[in-house]
């Protein structure tokens, strides 16, 4: 087996041995052996289209395109073209296929069913990875930079998984260093035997000189690998490290400690509230009949990078018995304590455990961990809230305005903490809020005016189907195109309050839910809901709505005496807790704002309410941003490379024939192969140039004779794409006078053409040919100075449409003829019993 063919193999290995760590994510996993047999395809396609040899660009392109059609073949069979070539329902049925596997990885807990579409986004997604790894260590020899897909495979993998993160690390890791071992070995043996110290052994005067440094490679990867799974354990603040037992970002321990790390818990927000069949996941029965205050806090979000809003690394402990007071809360503030007994669904796992805040105590089995400073619990060792029951206990907290109004400052620590901002946040954030809030004197109007501009006044639409976009710029945008989900509108308020010097953060949890004819209360996923919290020191951490027609807006924002306070009355439309459409007509325009406010007026129809742009923008945002275009990429990009074909083979050929540097014969190539070539493209009188064996008889002269034929092919094949046909009845020294006078060639240029056929009048005819160096220079100058002289037209049908090109159907002609005329050679002729003698056999 060969270097090349060796290193193609190890890819495969590598590429399927980081495709492990996908393993625990569904069930079952089946998946593998067909991964790994479509791999295995996509591996020997690459492997037949170097030894062919292609370009490099060309034989990645040859893998990418029986990668597609595979895929369709096993995926999209009945709506392509003789059922493996993908066409327009082929793409379509691809992107439905991916929003179905994508809603199921919202939908499903892990491990989640192997449905079409998680089959589809897995395998298509272990493909992709095996493409860049052979493509980069093979291809392009280049194995190191292999490594980078094959980190981000194990990445996502171990990301999402909580089973033994450390044997799939283990599998990856062994499988790149497999790949960097082999290229390694190869190298060294292209270098010949390596000099090292005095073979030891039986059979060390017949083991190979590069051996030992691969050996020693080997020990150097092991020895590695052991460090990188060991040394974590002995260092506390890493928190266990790859063998952590967790393997969800929670700390470790036995249950006195650890840390809660920053894992964003928005990342699936979004798809809970798209999903096409909303289910269950919460079902709690409370105490109190004010159940619009019951939403069901998960976690805080108190980073805020400019980019994004994530949980701070915080210490977590014991849960305790009492909470205590919630920081900040005066006790002049009127509140009522609750009981809240709360099931989970047996599909629904969440790391963070719901609870309506602020949480006084919470009552429930398993091994969970507090955070104070968020008053949170979060479960570790792989704790989750499948299927849990529990009980809480909990304050409604009802401050009135003037309380909030006349808040003292906060203390300087939480102020600072909480009011910072990246230098990287757009300045219309902050300049948009100043004008907002103009007029208000304190605080809390500013944090009123916020809310009731985005979720009244600021003519801003609710759609989750927007985005939510990433980098430094996407609040900008979102106040500018004024579109968007719970997520925009809590991230942008929560980052104005701070630019005015309001600490705030967002929370990540539900909306209380629908009642139930039992008397429970029945969360959804479609429930799922991101909200601001900022603080006022005497009343703590204070919820505002600012998502239009989502949840309920909280009483202690509307003023007592509606024509007082300094907060105008703005036109509001009405509110819902229910996301149905309804064909009753809507009621909304006898409400008065504060009825508005407290939910109390009938939903608009939400059917009129639709944006009459929904299907456009649903197109082109499934065109530009569905994971289906890595798909399509690929067979759009060989589409459109047809057409490039000529230029490409054209390319091809010129780099055979001059070679990677002057004066030498092509890179990997020989001289009887290189002069092979030059006769086969002829397609006759071009072969005649020189007589078969006529170059091996100059011994080491024959590489210079064949680079001296395949730089004048160059130059009258170049002369040919300009317009200047050959003259095989000519002499190389009038061809080459004859492509000086019809190309108009300088001086300097019409020397290197009179070089070129000298030589090859030396390789024809001089018992001892001197052949001279420079002649790929000497070709490439014909080609400069040949395109000075042509017109535009000309130089663009040269570069896309060489006439050259046309010795490739000559000499698939040829072959065609010598095979055809080889089978019918072979074919015996039957001679019949009964046929005639002729007269000479009788007598």
């Amino acid at each position: 087996m060969s270097g090349r063919a060796r290193l193609a193999l190890c890819a495969w290995a590598a590429t399927i041995m980081a495709a492990c760590a996908l393993l625990p994510l569904v069930d079952p996993a089946t998946w593998i052996f067909q991964a790994a047999l479509m791999l295995g395809v996509q591996t020997g396609v690459g492997a037949l289209t170097r030894r062919v040899p292609l370009a490099r660009p060309l034989t990645v392109a040859a893998q990418a395109l029986v990668t597609l059609m595979m895929l369709t073949l096993v995926f999209a069979r009945q709506q392509a073209v003789a059922g493996i070539v993908p066409g327009p329902e082929a793409f379509q049925y691809f992107a439905t296929l991916l929003q179905t596997g994508a809603d199921d990885v919202g939908r499903y807990a892990i491990p989640a069913p192997l449905s079409d579409g998680i089959r589809l986004m897995i395998i298509g997604g272990v493909l992709v990875i095996g493409l860049l790894v052979d493509a980069l260590a093979v291809t392009f020899r280049s194995a190191a930079p292999a490594g980078l897909p094959l980190l981000a495979l194990y990445s996502v993998a171990a990301g999402l998984s909580d089973g033994a993160a450390w044997l799939w690390f283990v599998l990856a890791s062994a499988g790149y260093l497999l790949l960097l071992l082999t290229e390694s070995r190869d190298r060294l043996s292209q270098w010949g035997r390596v000099f090292g110290g005095a073979p030891h052994g039986p059979r060390a005067e017949s083991a190979s000189g590069a051996v030992a440094p691969v050996r020693t490679g080997r020990r150097i990867g092991a020895v590695a690998l052991g460090i990188a799974l060991v040394v974590p354990l002995g260092l506390p603040s890493l928190d266990g490290g790859l063998l952590d037992g967790t393997g969800a970002g929670i700390g470790g321990g036995s249950g006195g400690g650890g840390t809660i790390s920053a894992v964003n818990p928005v990342v699936s927000l979004r798809g809970s509230l798209n999903v096409d069949e909303d289910r269950q996941v919460l079902s709690y029965r409370t105490n109190t009949d004010n159940v619009q205050e019951m939403y069901l806090r998960i976690v805080s979000l108190d980073n805020f990078d400019g980019t994004s809003w994530t949980p701070t690394e915080r210490s977590i402990t014991e849960v305790p018995d009492e909470f205590g007071t919630p920081i900040g809360l005066a006790s002049d503030v009127k509140r009522t304590s609750i009981e809240t007994r709360i099931v989970a669904a047996e599909d629904y796992e969440q790391n963070w455990l719901p609870m309506p805040y602020p949480v006084s105590s919470v009552d429930i089995n398993g091994d969970w961990r507090y955070e104070p400073v968020g008053r949170t619990l979060v479960g570790d060792h792989g704790q989750n809230t499948k299927g849990a029951q529990y009980k809480v206990e909990s304050l409604i907290v009802q401050p009135t305005a003037e309380q909030l109004a006349s808040a003292p400052e906060p203390p300087p620590s939480l102020r600072r903490e909480y009011t910072k901002v990246p230098a990287s946040l757009p300045s219309v954030v902050a300049r948009t809020a100043l004008e907002v809030t103009k007029g208000a004197t304190n605080n809390y109007e500013r944090a009123v005016k916020l809310q009731d501009w985005f979720a009244f006044s600021g003519e801003f639409t609710y759609d989750t189907e927007v985005r939510s976009g990433t980098g430094a710029r996407a609040i900008a945008r979102f106040l500018q195109e004024k579109q968007g989900f719970c997520v925009h509108f809590s991230f942008a308020m929560a980052s104005m309050a701070r630019t005015l010097g309001i600490p705030a953060r967002v929370a990540v949890g539900f909306t209380p839910g629908t009642p139930q004819t039992n008397g429970t209360m029945s969360v959804g996923l479609r429930d799922a809901h991101a909200w601001p919290e900022l603080y006022f020191e005497g009343v703590g951490w204070t919820r505002f709505e600012p998502t239009p027609n989502r949840g309920s807006t909280p009483e202690y924002t509307v003023p007592e005496d509606p024509g007082t306070g300094g907060l105008p009355e703005v036109p509001r439309p009405s509110q819902s807790a229910s996301t149905a459409p309804s064909a009753e007509p809507s009621t909304s325009e006898s409400c008065t704002p504060q009825e508005v406010k407290l939910g109390a007026c009938a939903s608009e129809s939400a059917a009129a309410v639709a944006g009459s742009d929904d299907d456009e923008r649903s197109f082109w945002g499934l065109l530009f941003f569905s994971p289906w275009t890595l798909l399509t990429l690929p067979g759009a990009l060989l589409v459109l490379a047809i057409p490039l074909l000529p230029m490409l083979w054209r390319l091809r050929v010129r780099s055979v024939r001059l070679g990677a540097h002057d004066g030498a014969v092509p890179k990997g190539a020989h001289g009887p192969a290189v002069a092979r070539e030059v006769a086969d493209e002829g397609g006759g009188p071009a072969g005649s140039l020189a007589p078969p064996g006529r170059a091996t008889a100059y011994g080491r002269t024959e590489a210079a004779a064949a680079h001296a034929l395949a730089a004048w092919q160059e130059v009258t094949d170049t002369a040919w794409d300009y317009g200047i046909a050959p003259d095989e009845s000519q002499t190389p020294r009038k061809a080459a006078a004859r492509i000086v006078r019809l190309g108009e060639l300088e001086p300097s240029t019409a020397d290197a053409v009179h070089r070129v056929a000298a030589a090859v009048e030396q390789v024809l005819f001089a018992p001892r040919p001197q052949i001279p160096a420079g002649l790929a220079r000497d070709a490439h100058q014909v080609g400069v100075g040949l395109r000075a002289h042509a017109g535009r037209r000309t130089k663009l049908r040269a570069l896309l449409l060489p006439r050259s090109t046309i010795r490739v159907a000559w000499a698939l002609s040829a072959r065609w003829a010598d095979t055809r005329d080889n089978l019918l050679s072979r074919i015996p002729t039957p001679r019949l019993p009964w046929r005639r003698p002729s007269p000479s056999q009788n007598s």
